[in-house]
């Protein structure tokens, strides 16, 4: 008799047999990682089209114990908390928007390799882009592809992480963040990525203009020449000769770019603790 009491008290005490906490644990767990799921959809590399959900839902899980491991499980009060429901949607805003501002700041390769294309007359060589959900111009795409490569193989998904695990350090689970700090960081990206944008397109674009240019004044002196026959083949060989060229220096362009929106998440994470 007192063998089998010993027996069912081991039995008892063995580790996942005694599911007293896990009612109380999983929404903990649950609260812990809305905010890192919400940035993994929105986030450019992790919130790809091409990425199939059940991954993503595995990487927001992994995420979230390491969030769990970083910063401990949130508090007991918040389950009980009224406002439990507003918390969520807090989460959820944080993440959607420090995603959305590395987004915004990538978007600015796919907008500068459109007006290339445009630019160049390679506008009509479009392609179904199941990222952007509709047709985008070979030229942003290919952009768009090397600008993810340089960003995973310089490490910048690990550093894009790493800032925003700060985020539950300087705004602990059940804080509320300004509101203005969020949509001034939102408002910010967009103009720094037409800025960006700018920056990348404008040695393509002026020499293609110039291309043109000259095009034109040989046209208007020898009305003779066909200008499609003649000018459009030399524009389309001389944006391909260019962009060649521009490689090692567009590499450079785009580096800058990665760090510039990792600085972004930097800025919206110190607006945030300053608030």
């Amino acid at each position: 008799m007192i063998e089998l009491d010993l027996l069912t008290k081991n039995v008892s005490a063995f580790p996942g047999l005694n599911l007293n906490n896990v009612v109380t644990i999983l929404p903990l767990f649950f609260l812990a990682t809305v905010r890192v799921g919400s940035f993994v959809i929105s986030s450019p590399l992790f919130g790809m089209r091409g990425v199939p959900t059940p991954i993503r839902v595995v990487i927001s899980f992994i995420l979230g114990l390491a969030v769990v491991s970083f910063t401990g499980l949130p508090s007991e009060n918040l389950l009980n908390s009224l406002n439990f429901i507003f918390i969520v949607l807090v989460e959820i805003a944080v993440g959607i928007t420090a995603g959305l501002i590395v987004t915004i700041w990538f978007s600015s390769v796919a907008l500068a390799g459109e007006k290339m294309a445009t630019s160049a007359g390679l506008g009509y060589a479009a392609q179904i882009d199941p990222q952007a959900g509709g047709q985008t111009p070979v030229v942003s795409v290919i952009l768009n592809l090397f600008l993810i490569v340089l960003f995973v193989s310089l490490d910048g998904h690990l550093l894009m992480l790493r800032v925003f695990f700060e985020s539950y350090l300087i705004l602990p689970i059940g804080s509320m963040p300004p509101p203005m700090v969020l949509i001034g960081a939102g408002i910010k990206a967009a103009g720094s990525m037409f800025i960006a944008a700018s920056l990348i397109m404008l040695p393509v674009v002026g020499i293609i203009l110039m291309i043109n240019v000259a095009a034109g004044i040989m046209t208007r002196s020898a009305p003779q020449l066909n200008l499609f026959s003649f000018v459009f083949p030399v524009t389309i060989l001389g944006a391909f000769i260019i962009l060649y060229f521009s490689t090692g220096t567009m590499a450079l362009a785009f580096s800058d770019l990665i760090f510039s929106s990792i600085e972004a998440l930097e800025d919206l994470m110190l607006g945030i603790n300053d608030g």
